[in-house]
């Protein structure tokens, strides 16, 4: 007969068993969340529009990546190769024209214009397929209020699509983003640009006179710093791989001072390449990128695995970190953003990555405390980085031989 001693003693053992599996568990499916749930690790979709106004005409273009055009439409990838092909497109062309102009409208004074079509065709842009859509539309006057709406996903609670929207009108030019909910980008155009869009130059004027505004009056806020802030958010928060580095990093015991060193090299490495390669400075093959950044994941798990003592992590962190920050600069590269509005996109952009990033660190941090103080947590270490080694070695294999 066990004594009662025993028996509570046998109880608290069966207690910290089912809490540490129980932990265990939690971290396994915190890892599962954050991979995605289709093969690309950068699981989001995206278009390009490119509005030019002059004073004979409006010249339109709308790009996006063929996997959305996939999604879209229903039995367009005849040969499942998870592209669209130049005999596909022909194929479905008609359809493929439908989509644009039933979910994409530019207004003008609340009459919808009816665009001319002068040519699809498809291109790379950083490595990715896209399906670009050239549309020709009538000269508009000053005074007019120009409204563009993107209605692509727009019934679909879960999708992370977005639109990057550059406009130029007589010498000025401004970017917006359409993301979430937000799917109205409205412009007024104003007397001052009619005058200056006829010869391209800025009209004379008396010194009595009041200057005019040269910049476009823009009634909805989707251009604003707050949207590159966004935009940040929504990229670091579909950036699978991105958050699987960053939990690989945090999985084994240091302290503060260590995760904090961590933390500032990451980000003071990503900042430094997302600039260099939004300016054109540093230019690497997309394939090539993305391929190292699912290394820097297997490395550091197995490096959680085997290596009996983490010192001097921040170093390696800044040195992979270089190279995530060019998978940042991806999506910012495609807008052509002015460099007069450059350093205000790019700091914003940084901030909202930075904001989720301190987020789910504060959020992780609480758990591996307590795991830390588990005698079961090597174990829950060891198969957490097998699990995300598991997961970077197939996006790996996938972004080199796919």
């Amino acid at each position: 007969m066990i004594p009662f001693f025993d028996k509570n003693r046998q109880f608290s053992r069966n207690t910290f068993k089912m809490h540490s599996f129980t932990y265990f568990l939690a971290l396994l499916l915190f890892t599962w969340t954050l991979a995605p749930s289709i093969t690309q690790a950068h699981a989001y979709s995206a278009s390009y529009t490119t509005i030019k106004i002059n004073s004979e005409e409006t010249i339109f273009t709308f790009s996006i990546d063929t996997l959305s055009i996939i999604e879209l439409i229903e039995d367009i990838d005849k040969n499942k190769n998870n592209d669209v092909e130049k005999s596909e497109m022909e194929e479905e062309s008609h359809h493929l024209e439908e989509l644009v102009h039933d979910h994409t409208t530019l207004d003008v004074n609340n009459r919808q214009q009816e665009p001319t079509l002068e040519k699809m065709v498809l291109e790379k842009k950083e490595d990715k397929n896209f399906l670009t859509f050239h549309l020709r539309y009538p000269a508009f006057s000053a005074g007019d209020t120009l409204s563009f709406n993107d209605g692509l996903y727009v019934n679909d609670p879960n999708t992370n699509y977005i639109n990057l929207i550059s406009y130029e009108f007589a010498g000025t030019t401004s970017q917006a983003i359409l993301q979430g909910k937000e799917r109205t980008w409205t412009i007024l155009l104003t007397e001052s640009q009619e005058e200056q869009s006829l010869d391209g130059q800025t009209p004379p004027t008396n010194e009595s006179q009041e200057q005019p505004e040269v910049a476009p009056t823009e009634e909805t806020s989707n251009s604003s710093w707050f949207s590159f802030f966004k935009l940040g958010m929504l990229h670091i928060l579909t950036g699978y791989d991105h958050l699987l580095f960053l939990l690989a990093l945090l999985l084994r015991k240091q302290t503060f001072k260590q995760y904090a060193a961590i933390i500032t090299s990451f980000t003071i490495a990503h900042s430094i390449t997302i600039s260099l390669a939004v300016l054109g400075i540093i230019t690497l093959p997309s394939r090539f990128v993305e391929a190292v950044i699912a290394f820097s994941i297997v490395y550091v798990a197995l490096e959680n695995i085997f290596r009996k003592e983490i010192k001097h992590r921040w170093g390696l962190t800044f040195l992979f970190g270089l190279i995530h920050g060019l998978g940042f600069a991806n999506i910012l590269k495609e807008m052509n953003i002015p460099k007069a509005d450059l350093a205000v996109a790019l700091v914003n952009f940084n901030i909202g990555i930075e904001v989720v990033q301190l987020a789910l660190v504060l959020l992780v941090l609480p758990l591996l405390t307590y795991m830390f103080k588990l005698k079961t947590s090597g174990t829950i270490i060891k198969v957490g980085s097998i699990i995300v080694a598991a997961l970077g070695a197939f996006w790996l294999f996938e972004r080199l031989l796919l």
